[in-house]
């Protein structure tokens, strides 16, 4: 379902993102993790034609980034973390049903998706108020909402439970697994390794704009002859990072 082919992105002299390849099937949840700056969001930015590669590519549900971009974003589902992006003085509702309308979604199948989202959430206190003095909590809620209001194929989130609480991450976790079960492609960035274990089925260790390793959890766990992914993520960055 998604397929990257050696996908690179330079800023001037900095290459950003050097060669990077990996896929994604359909019912399956690879995480990207790399400390900041390793590419994690340049990679998902390419993904979802915010940003146009270098060179290389990838591919979609079969549909080229590059040259059918627009096939492309009706496919997926994008929220990075700490960009909300919502409008102050629409209504949560107003702001779900914004970007519906946006991916030409009828009127009917509209409400159906977004009063469904609502109650995934839990957001039904606070649906139809304005978002201008929400909480980070429930912004994070709506901007979630918006994004896959549409049901895409196709998931790209970069750290989805970024400064929401205890009980509001176990919802957007759970929302993840359950789009696994409706055979969707996730790709996910995330800091935290409890969170990587339980929600991934493969992870890309990016450093420095490359991939130094790709695969399950469990199968790192035993290459390296370590229970500790965390370890075994220090260990991958550092060990790279002196062979530079």
């Amino acid at each position: 379902m998604v397929e990257v082919i050696e996908l690179t992105k330079e800023f001037k002299a900095v290459k950003a993102v050097d060669k990077v390849s990996f896929d994604v099937k359909p019912g399956e949840i690879v995480g990207l993790l790399g400390e900041n700056g390793a590419g994690k969001t340049t990679t998902l930015r390419m993904l979802a034609t915010m940003l146009k590669p270098t060179s290389g590519t990838a591919k979609i549900n079969g549909c080229d980034i590059i040259h059918e971009s627009s096939m492309v974003r009706g496919e997926i589902g994008i929220l990075f973390g700490g960009e909300v992006g919502l409008y102050d003085r629409l209504t949560a509702r107003e702001n779900i049903k914004y970007f519906a309308q946006l991916n030409g979604m009828e009127k009917e199948k509209c409400e159906e998706q977004i009063n469904k989202l609502v109650k995934i959430f839990g957001m039904e206190e606070y649906v139809d108020r304005r978002v201008g003095k929400f909480s980070r909590g429930m912004k994070q809620k709506v901007a979630i909402a918006r994004s896959i209001v549409h049901d895409p194929k196709v998931m790209l989130f970069d750290e989805p439970t970024a400064g929401l609480d205890i009980s509001a991450s176990k919802i957007i976790q759970d929302f993840i697994l359950q789009c696994k079960k409706e055979n969707k492609a996730i790709i996910f960035s995330s800091h935290m390794m409890n969170e990587v274990e339980k929600l991934c089925d493969r992870v890309v260790i990016i450093n420095k704009g490359k991939v130094v390793e790709q695969g399950t959890v469990q199968g790192l766990k035993e290459k390296y002859n370590n229970h500790d992914i965390e370890s075994i993520f220090s260990e991958l960055i550092g060990g790279e990072a002196k062979n530079e």
